[in-house]
């Protein structure tokens, strides 16, 4: 069993539980309530506070505060907690919040992660598996991000926002509405400007899955009828396409925010 490598300068507060092979770095602290998986290593100075879970194989830079009190002001102290998943990636700066009583007291990251410098993921967000946050992304509370979505750098997503699996968020894009699945938005004001083709051939979509799911793009932000009969139109044509079906589901199921749609009815 490898051993717990704990740098001098560091602090590990009594109760901590540490697993084999974690790597605590120079000037590191590490709360009483937190857990480290097997393999997690703190390079140096990172600070994971809180009740705070820290999945195996990850790896934190300098200067990332992980759990610590979430930034809102209506946070009355209550119990809450961070958990983030395995093989994650967590780069210098980068800052993550607990949950609050207002959003279920948790915030969850998934697994194979990886979150760039300085980038932020507020309270009570829920951040699925293989996503990536460029530098300075900035994730507000009650988020939540779908597995394998991509946010590009300075991009902002407002609170209560969804983002759909394998979705594009554009660097410095300011989303404010629910982005669907396979979707990318663009823009200050950021609309949506068709699917993330390039995103959907790298995860290893066929030509035809890609095509399908262009066809069903094009009837579902048409200008003719209503959204409600262009999803009844576009349910019954794609009923065997999982990948269209889940758009769907995601647009049904609805949130806070509206939904983002294309610039002036353009279609991709």
């Amino acid at each position: 069993m490898a051993e717990v490598e704990v740098h001098p300068t560091a602090v590990v507060e009594d109760g901590a539980k540490i697993a084999a092979g974690v790597k605590v770095g120079p000037f590191c602290v590490v709360g009483r309530d937190v857990t480290l998986g097997e393999r997690v290593e703190l390079v140096s100075h990172v600070v994971v506070a809180g009740t705070t879970e820290i999945g195996s194989g990850t790896r934190i830079f300098p200067f990332a505060s992980i759990g610590h009190q979430p930034q809102d002001l209506k946070y009355k102290g209550e119990p809450c907690s961070l958990t983030v998943g395995s093989d994650c990636i967590i780069r210098e700066g980068v800052t993550m919040n607990p949950g609050t009583a207002g959003g279920g007291s948790v915030t969850v990251v998934g697994d194979g992660c990886a979150f760039l410098a300085n980038s932020h993921v507020g309270h009570d967000c829920h951040v699925g598996n293989g996503v990536i946050f460029s530098n300075n992304v900035m994730l507000a509370g009650h988020c939540n991000v779908g597995d394998f979505a991509i946010i590009g750098g300075g991009a902002a997503v407002i609170q209560y926002a969804r983002v759909g699996h394998h979705a594009f968020v554009g660097g410095m894009s300011g989303l404010e509405n629910d982005l669907i699945p396979y979707g990318m938005a663009l823009g200050n004001r950021a609309y949506l400007s068709g699917l993330n083709i390039v995103g959907l051939q790298r995860r290893g979509f066929s030509r035809n899955d890609i095509h399908d799911l262009r066809r069903a793009y094009r009837l579902l932000f048409a200008a003719e009828g209503t959204l409600v009969e262009r999803m009844e139109d576009v349910a019954e044509e794609f009923a065997g396409h999982a990948s269209v079906q889940e758009i769907l589901a995601f647009i049904r199921q609805g949130g806070k925010r509206s939904l983002c749609t294309p610039k002036n009815g353009e279609e991709s």
